[in-house]
């Protein structure tokens, strides 16, 4: 979701108060007080109506709501502290943050995976959602959508504190009862993060003797989770904003593309974390999780991401070898961010629909999906018959909401 960064009035206001204070009838008065109530419960019944609104095609409103909350809520430190300052957050928000509790829940993780994800599964795919449960939104649950579309055998796991709760059994009850095979699971860092090199890193971080950064940790300890996840028990990761197109089933330690060079070079400028694909206890993830602990910097968007695995990838051929491939954007990242938005826009007039077509033809051969790119697009509206209307609705299992 980093892009590429390497190199209403108040009641008050609508009936003046003071006013009333100097109005003696009882039934103006009574009026009066009629009015209000009626006024506030409208409130209610609206604010309710916005923020439960249809499953994917929201209004503007209603995603701009969601949004407001989710940035309130975010766990970042004041904008322009010192890194003193920082600590001193960190130490005086320690509780808040899900993943540095150890309890006989999260001390289960493991096992859980093993029972969880076993030979049976055609695929083993990892998200992980470090966010409170309310916030699993409509779409990222068609981004898990989208994994069983296209592989109805496969099985995914959701590293996740809140969504393993009650809350987050119904999000996932209609996947469940269809029969795939989607888990939730608390996550124990510390003990995820043994015998790898960032453990130390965490244990200082938790310990509140390193400066987390401007940027919401949760960002950078998911970055680093799914290094952690991937190496203990191989797989695929997916971010949360990636719908799944095509089946992951011949790939093999692979990686992204997605910035190429200038001028129509075939050579690339940056890659991205947004999927991961590696076997267990791959030597290049290492390197990641070494270069995390080694380089971190809390305080640059994509540094212990995108730009993380980017620096790896670049030295890694002379140290590693040729034991991992890099795709093409085509294959995860077909759209940037910046061209995205006009997947979202409907046809209107017949170059556009010409275009339509032909960036259709390249999701659905060329490519193994589609990142959204939500920290970009989270706001826009989804036009009907638009490449995003169309692609969401083929490949939904569940498809709630979904209006073709």
């Amino acid at each position: 979701m980093e892009k590429d960064n390497c190199n209403k009035k108040s009641l008050s206001e609508v009936l003046d108060v003071r006013q009333l204070r100097h109005t003696n009838s009882p039934v103006f008065s009574t009026a009066i007080f009629g009015v209000i109530m009626l006024l506030v419960v409208a409130g209610t019944i609206l604010s309710n109506m916005s923020l439960e609104s249809t499953f994917f095609w929201s209004s503007p409103t209603s995603e701009v709501i969601q949004i407001n909350k989710m940035e309130r809520k975010s766990l970042a430190p004041p904008k322009n502290s010192t890194s003193r300052n920082r600590i001193a957050w960190l130490r005086s928000h320690l509780t808040e943050f899900e993943v540095f509790r150890s309890t006989n829940l999260s001390e289960q993780f493991h096992q859980r995976v093993v029972d969880s994800l076993d030979n049976k599964c055609e695929v083993r795919f990892f998200m992980t959602w470090f966010s409170p449960a309310e916030f699993f939104g409509k779409r990222e649950l068609l981004a898990v959508e989208s994994v069983f579309k296209s592989h109805p055998r496969g099985c995914l796991m959701i590293v996740s504190g809140s969504l393993d709760s009650q809350q987050g059994d119904n999000i996932l009850k209609p996947l469940i009862d269809r029969g795939y095979k989607v888990f939730a699971a608390t996550p124990d860092i510390s003990l995820l993060l043994e015998n790898t090199p960032a453990k130390s890193w965490f244990q200082e971080m938790k310990s509140c003797k390193r400066d987390p950064g401007r940027i919401p940790l949760h960002q950078n300890l998911s970055n680093l989770a799914r290094l952690a996840i991937l190496y203990k028990y191989g797989g695929v990761y997916l971010d949360t904003d990636f719908i799944v197109t095509r089946s992951f089933k011949g790939l093999r330690n692979s990686i992204g593309v997605q910035t190429l060079l200038e001028g129509g070079s075939k050579n690339w400028k940056t890659l991205n974390n947004a999927v991961l694909i590696f076997e267990k206890h791959h030597p290049l993830v290492y390197s990641f999780m070494e270069e995390f602990a080694s380089t971190f910097d809390g305080n640059k968007w994509g540094h212990n991401g995108p730009c993380l695995v980017t620096r790896v990838v670049q030295r890694a051929r002379e140290t590693i070898g040729d034991n991992f491939t890099v795709l093409p954007p085509v294959a995860f990242y077909p759209f940037n961010w910046l061209d995205i938005p006009r997947l979202f826009q409907r046809p209107r007039s017949s170059n556009d629909s010409t275009l339509l077509k032909t960036d259709l033809v390249k999701l659905n051969r060329e490519s193994y999906g589609l990142h959204l790119w939500n920290k970009f697009t989270r706001k826009l509206k989804i036009g009907k018959g638009s490449v995003i209307d169309i692609i969401v609705s083929d490949h939904c299992v569940v498809c709630r909401g979904m209006q073709r």
